[in-house]
């Protein structure tokens, strides 16, 4: 099996946790010298705080691990396309590639909102990156979860004002 295919699956792996938890399913690995570093998924809601994404929370995870702030050497396998919030961690933490499954037309960071891994005048650090990776299984999982959203939401009364 292709290296990112497998690692990937493991990031699909991850976002099923988040889908289990009610979070939106998004999930991420941190890959060095071939072998999974760390691994994570949202928290967003479980952990009610707004930078609880699979992402920042591998690079904190992986951060640690390593006793440097420099990733250099590792890639991230994510199944969505990193945010802006993201897409600036994974600069700042040296992260050398960035494999992505399903392009995120609403805030997508990387190629579909915004090219923050390319701008104009350049960063410190260059983050190469290949998206589309298993995009229908990650695409499938987060459709299923909006879908479950919409449902519960039309069982939910509305909110009469007094």
């Amino acid at each position: 099996m292709d290296d990112k295919i497998k690692f990937m699956k493991a990031a699909l792996k991850e976002a099923q946790k988040a889908f289990d938890k009610d979070e939106c399913p998004i999930g991420c690995v941190i890959v060095k010298d071939g072998k999974i570093l760390v691994r994570s998924h949202n928290l967003r809601l479980t952990k009610n705080n707004a930078i609880m994404h699979a992402e920042v929370i591998a690079i904190d995870k992986a951060c640690r691990k390593i006793g440097d702030f420099r990733l250099n050497d590792c890639d991230m396998y994510v199944t969505l396309e990193p945010c802006t919030m993201c897409s600036g961690a994974i600069i700042q933490s040296r992260i050398r590639k960035v494999y992505f499954g399903a392009y995120e037309p609403k805030s997508g960071a990387v190629v579909s909102c915004n090219d923050i891994f390319n701008v104009a005048h350049g960063h410190n650090h260059q983050v190469e990156f290949e998206g589309g990776i298993l995009e229908e299984e990650s695409s499938a999982l987060m459709k299923q979860f909006f879908k479950n959203i919409r449902k519960r939401d039309l069982n939910k009364p509305k909110y009469k004002p007094n």
